[in-house]
């Protein structure tokens, strides 16, 4: 009987043990609001250029892009390029090569040119391309890549312009695939020019991956470059202004009888002449990649020019002793031997990381007497060693990525 009493003792126990168990059990599977509590922990809320709050993954491992450089510079700055899947500018897959002939029979070849990212990152050549300029976007790639965030800059190439209704609508069928989308808005989204809208596209970055810090560095960096120049330049007066033209040696303008194109007072490269440097822009009228004949061109005269990627890379040397420019040698410009190449940049459409390079080589160009103390090859390294973290060495190779050896003294380009 004893035993018998045990073994219903034993057995109740045994219930008992089970049944808390079970309890224990449905307690976890009922502690949802629990885990629900931890979304802070597993999403951050990003309000991207358009004022949208947009929930993204706090752990990001799958990043697609929409952007010619600028956003993959960041990632690349910040340590986190490894999480991109998939890119929308083909001018991030590729290098790029020019030649030129001179009167005197001498050619010049330019070989590997890139975009910065590229060079630091030759692997993003191989990943999937889901929308370039002049395409549509490939929906079906996109969402293949199952990225945990895409990141689109309208002013790219690839969505160019903000009113333009394609942009809206590539953005919306991009957001019903159910993935996160921050935009960001480049300068020209911005009725004026402002820097200060790039920082805010590199600090939203940096709060997409939780890197808020180590953006804010960066912008501040950007930023100070800017401010060094504008200093130096801002006592300069009315009378004393310099004239300087921003001109596209562009192949495809003098295809069409042109001599090539010109930037008005309405862009983004004026704001550098007139309101940083405190020149004044040769061409007082409006105009983005503006065809002008070489009539105009003569007309216009201007102390500096400065020379931008327009279709092709152009260095002091084709303006100095291409045969199709002989006829502006008489320009004062060509003359004192006063023309200056920005770096390359392919799809130009937005400036990038590097636009205190553009307003370093105006601003040394136009004044070289306020400048003397700043050897422009030399700030160059520097400048890739700061924005991206990188040695010496490898600063020197993006240098000649971005085609600006003709800064180095011996370069045979330059004269």
């Amino acid at each position: 009987m004893k035993s018998k009493v045990q073994y219903i003792a034993i057995l109740g126990i045994l219930m008992c043990v089970l049944l808390s168990a079970g309890c224990t059990e449905n307690m976890t599977d009922n502690s949802v609001v629990s885990d629900n509590t931890n979304n802070e922990e597993q999403y951050r809320t990003i309000v991207d250029s358009r004022g949208v709050e947009v929930q993204i993954p706090a752990d990001i491992e799958r990043v697609a892009t929409i952007s010619d450089g600028l956003v993959e510079g960041v990632m690349t700055a910040i340590g986190v390029q490894d999480t991109l899947v998939g890119v929308g500018s083909s001018c991030l897959q590729r290098n790029f090569n020019y030649s030129y002939e001179t009167v005197g029979g001498e050619i010049y070849e330019y070989e590997n040119g890139m975009n910065p990212v590229t060079y630091l990152n030759p692997w993003i050549m191989e990943l999937p391309l889901f929308v370039s300029s002049g395409s549509a976007v490939n929906y079906e790639t996109l969402a293949s890549l199952e990225p945990d965030v895409v990141i689109v800059r309208v002013g790219s190439c690839s969505l160019r312009y903000l009113d333009d209704e394609n942009t809206q609508k590539s953005i919306d069928t991009m957001e019903s695939l159910g993935f996160p989308i921050v935009v960001l808005y480049d300068p020209n989204c911005y009725d004026s020019p402002d820097m200060a809208t790039i920082s805010d596209e590199i600090n939203i970055i940096g709060q997409i991956f939780g890197k808020e810090d180590e953006t804010q560095l960066i912008a501040d960096y950007l930023e100070n470059q800017v401010s060094f120049v504008s200093e130096r330049t801002k006592d300069i007066q009315e009378d004393e202004k310099t004239d300087v033209l921003v001109f596209g040696a562009s192949p495809k303008a003098r295809g069409k009888g042109g001599a090539g194109q010109v930037f008005g007072l309405d862009t983004f490269e004026s704001f550098f002449i007139e309101d940083i440097v405190n020149a004044n822009n040769a061409f007082q009228e409006d105009g983005y990649f503006k065809t002008v004949s070489a009539e105009q061109m003569l007309a216009l005269s201007p102390d500096v020019i400065v020379l931008c990627t327009a279709s092709g890379y152009h260095p002091p040397l084709e303006l100095y002793q291409a045969p199709y420019y002989q006829n502006l040698q008489e320009m004062d410009a060509i003359k004192n031997r006063r023309v200056v190449a920005l770096p390359w940049s392919p799809c130009n459409c937005a400036k990038r990381l590097e636009y205190p390079i553009d307003v370093m080589v105006i601003a040394t160009g136009t004044y070289p007497e306020l400048f003397e103390d700043v050897q422009l090859d030399e700030w160059l390294l520097g400048f890739y060693q700061n924005v991206y973290g990188v040695d010496v060495e490898t600063a020197k190779q993006l240098r000649s990525a971005q085609w600006m050896d003709w800064t180095i003294d011996e370069c045979p380009t330059c004269t």
